[in-house]
């Protein structure tokens, strides 16, 4: 078996072992930025966008493209109940009120996407899914086929639903009603002109790979397409170039993005080859750096952690992800932006967030987790972070989801209850970590990381630095938080806390002196927590699951105050047996 290795960025002129990772482009998006967005989509309803919609239409598309990817089954088994379901929210079939929906933004992209589609043809033949999927394509087309408008006609939207339309094309287009089938063709062909016009506007990242790789599909599909193809592609390499770091990950950092934007590539690569085409080799060559970066955040029992808002992701759709895209690569160890550091050892895996948040422009939901990290032990998980902002259950509480992406909400050490970087009212990140330093040395006895970040800077004065070290054996993992003075002085001592969050399962016994914890783990494993610098309590948490559900647990808090000249927390964690 051939192994790939992703090809590194170009030298950046940082000693080796040492990077500094700064954030990217502005904060957010300026009054002109908005204000041109916004004309942008009030523009959609003009007389003179529908009359760009009109042209030739096709009467039947080319081929017929292979969905590589399995759907939800619970979710497919529900559509042949007759019901709608994602993350918690269910409607009938029957009255979805698609013209003036009243169900939740996530449930609202979950229809419009089309991605329904995967999940019913897992579960049915296509002479039983085909007219539930045709009845739900009907309500789709009399709601939002002649009406312009956000979020049916949004790119990104409208870059998935071609791909699911052309690779599941036997259950929306086996009817023998005429009519019923020329308009979902024309509706596709209106879609496709739409997005030639709108797609380069959409935020960079899963959005636009989303409408780019919709365009080029439609034009592969669609007869006499092929003439336009080569600009379409052009689009979704340049869309490639801003979307995705030089080490393969999505600017957003979300994993939960950067899987979702594999599947798409995958797919559109699946309509190439329906057409009996190659699809081009800088389309292959991404997959290999995003694959990479993605198995990067591998723990030891093959799921990833909860990263940027994203709950965990099990093993088995990892699997069948990475399976799918053919891609065979080594994991991403040591990124730039990507930021997610990884250290295995033994059975221990520890895995580090150490670059700036993903700026404002490019996502919605990020969280302010520089410096936290997560660590398990095999298949064990020891310490992480709540995570799931994002993708959170319908039954979750939108307060309680707002907090999944806060500081606290996270491995790592927080300031007067304050967040490193701001969260603004309106859900944007504001100001705060511009700038990482890190330093990483591999040695036989050890791991070392060395990180900081200045998210703390202007409102308090101060630095936060974290070492941590992990022993060959992965037995031992000692860290180090500092808080170091720069720029203004502050009078009188700061609150602080570095939080350990623990994942569910961990029984807790702390220690008779205050100072530390034994950590049993799900199956006997014991490991000793030990602190110095603050004092330390026990907590309640949180943990999301990959089904966006809650669970209760513990966290492990060391809280003190800084005077003005800074101060230092040590702690340990030893597997004892």
């Amino acid at each position: 078996m051939n192994i790939q290795t992703p090809p590194s960025p170009p030298g950046d002129g940082i000693d080796e072992g040492k990077r500094l990772v700064r954030l990217g482009g502005d904060r957010g998006l300026s009054l002109a930025e908005r204000l041109t967005d916004r004309f942008q989509r009030l523009a959609w309803r003009t007389p003179i966008h529908r009359l760009a919609l009109r042209g030739r239409y096709p009467l039947k598309l080319l081929a017929v493209a292979d969905d590589p990817f399995m759907g939800d089954a619970a979710r497919g088994n529900a559509m042949l109940q007759g019901m709608l379901s994602y993350r918690g929210e269910t409607l009938n079939i029957a009255g979805l009120s698609l013209d003036r929906p009243g169900f939740s933004r996530p449930f609202a992209e979950y229809v419009h996407s089309f991605a329904w589609l995967r999940d019913l043809s897992t579960v049915a033949p296509r002479v039983t899914a085909a007219p539930i999927a045709e009845s739900i394509m009907r309500q789709w087309l009399d709601a939002h086929a002649e009406r312009v408008g956000d979020p049916a006609w949004r790119a990104d939207q409208w870059g998935r639903r071609i791909l699911f339309w052309v690779a599941h094309a036997p259950l929306i287009l086996s009817s023998s009603d005429l009519i019923y089938r020329s308009r979902v063709l024309n509706t596709l062909a209106r879609g496709s002109r739409h997005l030639e016009r709108v797609v380069d506007k959409a935020p960079a990242g899963l959005p636009r790979i989303a409408g780019w790789s919709g365009m080029v599909a439609s034009l592969l599909m669609i007869p006499g397409g092929d003439g336009r193809r080569a600009g379409a592609e052009a689009g979704l390499e340049r869309a490639l170039g801003a979307s995705l770091f030089g080490d393969g990950g999505v600017v957003s950092r979300s994993p939960d993005a950067q899987a979702e934007a594999i599947m798409l590539l995958t797919m559109l690569r699946a309509t190439y080859a329906a057409r009996r085409l190659d699809a081009p080799g800088w389309l292959e060559q991404a997959l290999v750096r995003m694959v990479a970066a993605l198995i990067g955040l591998r723990h030891g029992d093959g799921s990833t952690g909860s990263w940027q808002g994203s709950a965990p992701m099990d093993a088995d759709a990892l699997d069948q992800i990475v399976a799918a895209t053919g891609v065979r690569t080594r994991p991403l160890r040591q990124p730039r932006d990507w930021g997610y550091h990884s250290i295995t050892a033994g059975t221990a895996a520890l895995i580090l967030d150490a670059a700036p948040p993903p700026v404002a422009r490019v996502v919605e939901g990020g969280c302010a987790s520089t410096l936290a990290f997560e660590l398990s032990d095999g298949p064990n998980r020891i310490i992480v972070n709540c995570g799931g902002a994002r993708g959170c259950h319908h039954s979750v509480a939108d307060m309680l989801g707002e907090g999944l992406r806060t500081t606290a909400a996270h491995s790592t050490l927080v300031i007067a209850d304050s967040n490193s970087t701001a969260i603004h009212a309106d859900g944007t990140l504001g100001r705060g970590v511009g700038e990482i330093e890190l330093t990483r040395q591999e040695g036989d006895g050890s791991s070392r990381i060395e990180a900081s970040h200045d998210g703390y800077v202007r409102r308090f004065g101060f630095v936060h630095r974290r070492q941590l070290i992990l022993s060959a054996e992965g037995r031992d993992l000692r860290g180090e938080d500092m808080l170091l003075p720069r720029g203004r002085k502050r009078r009188g001592d700061t609150p602080f806390a570095v939080r350990f969050h623990l994942a569910p399962g961990i029984e807790v016994a702390p220690t008779a002196d205050g100072q530390g914890a034994f950590l049993r783990v799900p199956g006997g494993a014991l490991w000793q927590f030990r602190a110095r610098g603050a004092a330390m309590n026990v907590e309640d948490s949180v943990w999301i699951d990959p089904r966006g559900r809650p669970h209760a647990t513990r966290q492990l808090v060391l809280s003190g105050e800084t005077p003005p000249g800074g101060t230092s927390v040590t702690w340990v964690l030893h597997r004892s047996r």
